[in-house]
């Protein structure tokens, strides 16, 4: 990517990484390394037409897996991941909450 000056990186994690749940407090704190490495690979990555960004997801994926939470397929993600590679390569994340 460095060789070719174009490319696009981009990490998941659950909302936890933005927002402490403690259902799954066992996992926020990996999720939030993950996020501040991703957001901080953008920061440094800046000019070089390499892109690294985060998105949290804030819904169940599928099948409920937090009780209140909305339930979204696969397919309702996608747009978000294109649009961020495609037409919002300046940003270093995104939060799909349904």
């Amino acid at each position: 990517m460095r060789e070719a000056g174009a490319g696009t990186l981009l990490y998941t994690t659950g909302a936890g990484s933005l927002d402490p749940v403690p259902l799954v407090g066992n996992v926020n704190a990996a999720a939030a390394a993950l996020r501040n490495w991703a957001v901080n690979l953008h920061k440094e990555l800046d000019g070089t037409g390499i892109q690294a960004a985060h998105i949290g997801i804030d819904v169940s994926i599928g099948t409920a897996v937090m009780p209140g939470r909305p339930v979204i397929q696969p397919e309702d993600i996608s747009p978000v991941y294109w649009e961020l590679h495609t037409t919002r390569r300046d940003q270093a994340e995104l939060v799909f909450n349904g």
